[in-house]
């Protein structure tokens, strides 16, 4: 078999979707460092301006939508939650007063009515809007990243937990493509789109559908020797589940303590050991896996240039968090207005950057793609 080609990094061609999703992750970090309702609208303003000039017309580009609609529904849930179920904040602007219903001795802590302050409003709305943030950012990797194309990215220790992975992340751009299909052709019948009638009938066909991909997917793996390896012996296979385990369990425990509060000391130490671990482990299981690539993505300055702005976006929130907290984290006993801090806010602008460096989208019958 003739030894796999790289594609060439000059003239048009595809970001290597690897680059959307660390760009992507970066803005999603550096949201999760601050509840300033400001810096985290500037946070979704850039995601979107991003997808607006760098999303492909493939179908699964057009998800961006429906998880910005899906961030809404998460934030007006909890609004409403905290208008009837109450919250651990107190305050004592009251707002409105609801009829509060009596619970049992057993049920104390929870309450169904009753008052509704400035404060508890304030709080749920500042969270709820940071994690509506997250979904938007991972929106914006799904628009931008190819599902099948992240898969091919994969190193060979990784491949068969990635395939699940990836028809995981490909379930929600396809599902949207499915949908939108099934309403056009509902529409050109002259049938409505239209209400709850409408979306019962829609969700047999996208059924279907989502059942025909999935086995048109594993006999296009079977076909081509998914699943083939090679004879290693047995220490080199115990040696990289450990290294990989542990590793990733590294990994894990130094991003949790890198968002938190008081894990800076000890973290990043973690997560250099971690990714040394992992990055043996999966050196080693890469001897496994018999799979050859054709024409693999290159990584040229461009995915560094786009990958590097999330992480400095990220990187800079956090150093901004710990030096002034107050900033990126408004109170809300008493409730304070939030201002933009000017330092924080041109950090967030640095994600920019990939809507001007980044390969523009090429047309969908380009031959150049897969």
């Amino acid at each position: 078999m003739p030894p796999a080609t790289t594609r060439s990094a000059i003239g048009p061609r595809r970001l290597h979707p690897g680059a959307w999703w660390l760009w992507a992750l970066g803005l999603g970090a550096a949201a999760s460092r601050t509840t300033n309702p400001l810096l985290l609208l500037l946070v979704v303003a850039v995601a979107g301006y991003v997808v607006a000039v760098r999303r492909s017309t493939e179908p699964w580009a057009r998800s961006y939508g429906t998880f910005l609609r899906l961030a809404l529904v998460v934030l007006a849930i909890r609004l409403v939650f905290t208008v009837l179920l109450g919250s651990a904040v107190g305050g004592t602007h009251v707002v409105l007063t609801l009829p509060q219903l009596p619970l049992p001795a057993w049920a104390q802590g929870v309450r169904i009515g009753g008052r509704v302050t400035l404060e508890a409003l304030l709080f749920s709305l500042y969270q709820s809007l940071r994690l509506a943030t997250l979904l938007i950012c991972v929106g914006a990797a799904n628009s931008l990243a190819s599902p099948s194309r992240l898969l091919r990215t994969l190193p060979g220790a990784l491949y068969e937990a990635g395939v699940a992975a990836v028809v995981a992340m490909t379930f929600a751009p396809n599902l949207v493509a499915d949908v939108q299909r099934v309403r056009t052709a509902r529409r050109l019948r002259g049938q409505s789109d239209k209400g709850v009638k409408a979306l019962l009938s829609v969700g047999l066909p996208v059924l279907e559908s989502a059942l025909e991909r999935s086995v048109s997917l594993a006999a296009a793996m079977d076909s081509r020797g998914f699943g083939r390896t090679a004879d290693v012996p047995p220490r080199i296979a115990r040696a990289t589940a450990a290294l990989t385990l542990l590793g990733l369990i590294g990994v894990c425990a130094a991003c949790y303590g890198l968002l938190s509060a008081d894990g800076g000391g000890w973290a990043l130490p973690v997560l250099v050991i971690g990714l040394l671990a992992a990055g043996a482990g999966l050196a080693l299981g890469g001897r496994r896996s018999v799979r050859t690539r054709y024409r693999p993505d290159p990584w040229a300055w461009r995915e560094w240039a786009v990958a590097g702005s999330g992480a400095a976006v990220a990187g800079l929130l956090v150093l901004f968090s710990l030096h002034d907290p107050a900033a990126l984290n408004p109170t809300v006993v008493p409730p304070s207005w939030p201002s933009l801090p000017v330092l924080p806010a041109l950090a967030v602008l640095l994600g920019l950057l990939p809507a001007f460096v980044a390969p523009a989208p090429l047309p969908t019958s380009s031959p150049r793609q897969p």
